[in-house]
């Protein structure tokens, strides 16, 4: 158990609740809303009517920025003439980390008619996509495929990608001139491997040592030693809460060693009290940060909707990804030409071929699926990565053009 919370802690920890301090920024000006509310016609109606799926209250890791964006969404499209003019109902599922609640909230959804579930990040969706795929309910927009379901379904849209931000991580070392690698996996994340040996082998180089990290530990003196022990960069596959302590290790060694790990993980939570030692480490992810222009309205929202940013890091996969699914959502909901229900919005995704989010994630084309990729993985819609890194303890965005490691994770140079 404790490996299958490691593997899936990748993808639930970037999505977390975890403080944070600093990292989102104020939006550049508030006419943008001001102005769009103002002009808008209130939303008239049957409400459209979806879903977000994620855990809230649990021992295990909770996501209370997802459900906090799903809401902020609602609120902010709707005080700004809804979507094709009606109202958007969102209903947010808390599956309390638990399977059979989780096959209750997609029963739920057949029976309330909801069009899609939205954004939304479990460890559970295996109990979720065989449900609502027999009433045409799409799963849509999740940040963090790791299911079969999610990553072979035609009912399964995801927008994010799980795992070339590891592939990406592997290639921007050897792009800033690392030349001794090693590889820290944390235990239960051995999936992420393949594909990352595929890509430093692609790329001319071997990784010197792959380690695999216990999940839970006082202490991770041993292993950093042992990680920074003749190399000069280290790709670190862990999850936020072992990073902190991780981190302190890393500190201590006194290493020189740069480390390359995955957004909302190796992060400002994480780097807290390490500031020093982690100054230039690389963030590979799958999102732009949250600073740029692509999420100005998302920074508006939650303002506006009185959601404070600096007690939950909205600035992860989690928060990024369950926007940029409802900003998706809307996009191809107002184009179906008549009635918006849950078999008009699958047929409509299903023939997207331009979705475009204005550089939130690269375009995506919803009927191409990677079928000549990685075994299991054709509905990965999105293979490509974005750089940000440590700045004494803050994320900073290094790069904001998408790179397409699809290649390099099945072990071509491209």
């Amino acid at each position: 158990m404790a490996g299958l919370l490691a593997v899936l802690a990748l993808a639930g920890t970037a999505c977390s609740s975890s403080a944070d301090d600093g990292g989102v920024v104020e939006a550049g000006s508030d006419s943008i809303s001001e102005s769009s509310a103002e002009l808008a016609p209130e939303p008239t109606g049957d409400p459209i009517k979806v879903m977000t799926v994620t855990t809230l209250n649990a021992a295990g890791p909770t996501y209370q920025n997802i459900a906090n964006t799903a809401e902020a969404y609602a609120e902010y499209i709707n005080a700004r003439g809804g979507i094709a003019g009606r109202p958007l109902d969102v209903t947010v599922c808390d599956e309390l980390f638990d399977p059979a609640v989780a096959t209750t909230c997609a029963r739920e959804a057949v029976e309330e008619e909801m069009v899609a579930i939205v954004g939304s990040f479990t460890f559970f969706a295996e109990s979720i996509v065989p449900v609502i795929a027999e009433s045409d309910i799409t799963w849509f927009g999740p940040c963090c495929p790791i299911t079969p379901s999610e990553l072979t379904s035609p009912h399964s849209f995801p927008i994010g990608n799980q795992p070339m931000y590891a592939v990406g991580a592997v290639k921007r070392a050897i792009d800033d001139g690392c030349t001794s690698i090693n590889a820290v996996i944390i235990d239960g994340a051995q999936i992420f491997i393949p594909p990352m040996e595929n890509a430093i082998t692609a790329l001319g180089q071997s990784f010197g040592e792959t380690i695999i990290l216990p999940p839970t530990a006082q202490d991770y003196s041993a292993e950093v030693a042992q990680a920074t022990s003749g190399a000069d960069c280290v790709v670190t596959i862990i999850s936020e809460t072992p990073y902190i302590t991780w981190n302190t290790a890393w500190t201590q060694s006194g290493t020189d060693a740069v480390q390359y790990g995955p957004q909302g993980n190796l992060n400002e939570v994480s780097a807290a009290g390490n500031e020093e030692s982690t100054d230039g480490d690389v963030v590979a992810g799958m999102y732009t940060d949250i600073s740029t222009s692509s999420w100005d309205e998302y920074r508006v929202a939650l303002d506006e909707g009185g959601y404070d940013q600096s007690e939950l890091d909205y600035n992860s996969l989690g928060g990024l990804g369950t926007w940029a699914a409802f900003v998706a959502f809307a996009q191809i909901a107002e184009g179906i030409g008549g009635d918006i229900t849950a078999s008009s919005f699958f047929n409509a995704a299903s023939n997207t071929t331009n979705l475009d989010l204005g550089g939130m994630v690269p375009v995506l084309d919803f009927t191409q699926e990677w079928t000549d990729g990685l075994d299991g993985y054709q509905r990965l819609f999105n293979r490509s990565v974005v750089f940000s890194e440590l700045d004494n303890g803050k994320i900073v965005p290094l790069t904001t053009e998408f790179e397409d490691v699809s290649d390099l994770a099945t072990g071509s140079a491209g």
